[in-house]
């Protein structure tokens, strides 16, 4: 299973790449589209750019505040809904709120109140927070509807519940979520950062490319976001099937 889901991966790979060099040769403009050779040499200078790290550093340690922040808060918050109707339906219309306001907008408003360093932050908080939440509470009704009536019928505490039950066996669940999640959350700091020109950040650094039309240079950071998206997935991935695998040998 894993074997073949690598091959189509590969293959996925392969198509796209294909088809960026049909679409180079067929518009023939690297200011429009530079090609995938000139984009991956730029990406092998970035490499040696001690500015370059500084700015990938910045800007992933924002994607983990984010991601942290928004994890515990949504999974505590989840905690709560599945234990309490009424949080449930208050909850409820606040996430809706929360997926439909537009990111652009919530960037602008916070660069009145903050600055454009944290300001990025709060956005993918506010993004991924509805995500957790969702993906916690869902895992977490699962959870319930296993081994409710056995909580239930032996009266155990709830305090007791959260810990021993719900939060062990909700985890694994959460963990193969939590990967797509990190990698949402990088991409709204990024599109963050360029809208507020955040400085010393990859978003930062597209919008210099962008500002001195150097398109290879543009497509070069924008190709390394979707990689290291990519990577954290595939890490978290991988962690999960090493959990399920101790699990089931435990």
């Amino acid at each position: 299973m894993v074997k073949r889901n690598l091959i189509f991966s590969a293959a996925a790979i392969v198509f796209l790449a294909l088809v960026w060099i049909v679409a180079y040769f067929s518009v023939r403009n690297d200011y429009v589209l530079p090609s995938l050779w000139e984009t991956l040499r730029q990406m092998g200078r970035l490499f040696t750019e001690a500015s370059f790290w500084r700015a990938f550093f910045n800007t992933f340690l924002r994607a983990l505040w984010a991601f942290l922040g928004s994890f515990v808060l949504g999974v505590g918050l989840a905690v709560l809904a599945h234990l309490q109707g009424g949080t449930r339906a208050f909850l409820a219309p606040v996430i809706s709120v929360l997926r439909t306001v537009p990111t652009m907008a919530v960037v602008l408003m916070l660069l009145l109140w903050t600055s454009p360093a944290v300001a990025p932050v709060l956005v993918a908080g506010l993004v991924l927070f509805p995500a957790v939440y969702a993906a916690a509470l869902a895992a977490l009704d699962e959870v319930g509807e296993s081994y409710g009536g056995l909580v239930r019928a032996f009266r155990i505490p709830v305090g007791r519940q959260i810990s021993k039950m719900y939060l062990p066996l909700a985890a694994p669940l959460l963990l193969k979520q939590a990967g797509s999640v990190f990698s949402l959350g990088l991409k709204v700091i990024v599109s963050g950062e360029v809208l507020a020109s955040t400085f010393r950040s990859l978003g930062g650094m597209m919008q210099e490319a962008q500002l001195y039309l150097n398109m290879p240079r543009l497509m070069a950071l924008t190709l390394f976001a979707v990689l290291l998206g990519f990577i954290v997935e595939g890490a978290f991935r991988l962690l999960y099937f090493v959990v399920v695998r101790w699990r089931a040998w435990s």
